[in-house]
């Protein structure tokens, strides 16, 4: 069981990762998600670019208590910078891949 960022229980999985490239300019982490696993709070201390492996139903649990739902599809990609605080889901059905590129300098 985890819990949220308000201290209330969620039974939820995990989502896996696994560190493709660690070094001094970049780290390409993959994530893969079955149907509802989170990442857990956390807070981007780098800039990042997200690339779907599949087709991807993030459920974004945002600080204040927001929630959005966002689907992208497999190949697409986005950045986002510094500082960003937030719970990844897997809101969809299907299990979910992704990659993440954050840019060290």
């Amino acid at each position: 069981m985890s819990w949220n960022r308000w201290s209330r229980p969620i039974s939820r999985p995990q989502a896996t990762h696994e560190v493709l490239v660690d070094d001094e300019r970049v780290r390409v982490t993959r994530w893969d998600f079955v149907p509802g696993a989170e990442t857990g709070w956390h807070r981007h201390e780098l800039d990042y670019v997200v690339t779907p492996v599949t087709d991807c139903a993030f459920l974004l649990e945002e600080p204040g208590g927001a929630t959005r739902r966002v689907d992208m599809k497999a190949g697409a990609a986005y950045r986002r910078t510094v500082g960003v605080e937030h719970n990844v889901v897997n809101g969809g059905t299907a299990p979910m891949s992704f990659v993440e590129v954050e840019l060290k300098g």
